[in-house]
């Protein structure tokens, strides 16, 4: 498993708040195996609630937990912090942590692109699309999220747990 990761702050925008201090961390190449190895461990880690799918295609958050993305198959370009935020290419293998309140858009992806998604102790998601009327009440949730016990795959002394903590 390789363990070295980018990390992304994004700015809020007044309808994309991101998070005030947690960055977003792509693990590259870091999973192997099919889906339920991938659930698996992610079980073991405590992020659960698990779903395979595609990322919207439009931008959104979640404001009440974050969200590992586990790239299953095929390949994307994501773009993650909202309508100002970064385009990132991921492909099968890599994984995202994305902080609450961080934003996130499939803008184009190979024909058998999937992910796994997953939260922190199978926690429930919220789905916010950067409308007005939801930013503040986003604001205040944001940092209330439950803070995950381990990384999502090299558990209590992966990367996340250091960056996250520091």
């Amino acid at each position: 498993m390789n363990d070295t990761f980018e990390s992304f702050v994004f700015e809020d925008d007044g309808y994309f708040p991101n998070h005030p201090y947690l960055p977003a961390l792509i693990y590259r190449k870091v999973l192997e195996g099919n889906a339920e190895d991938c659930e698996k461990l992610f079980h073991d880690h405590q992020w659960s609630n698990t779903w395979v799918g595609d990322v919207f295609h439009y931008h959104h958050y979640h404001s009440r937990t974050h969200e590992t993305l586990a790239v299953l198959n095929g390949a994307a370009t994501l773009s993650l912090g909202g309508p100002n935020g970064k385009a990132v290419d991921v492909e099968k293998g890599d994984l995202l942590i994305l902080p609450a309140g961080v934003g996130h858009k499939n803008e184009g992806a190979t024909e058998d692109f999937q992910v796994m998604g997953a939260y922190p102790f199978g926690e429930s998601f919220d789905l916010k699309t950067g409308e007005k009327h939801e930013y503040e009440q986003a604001k205040k949730e944001i940092p209330e999220a439950s803070f995950p016990k381990a990384d999502p795959v090299l558990g209590e002394n992966g990367p996340l747990m250091e960056v996250w903590n520091s």
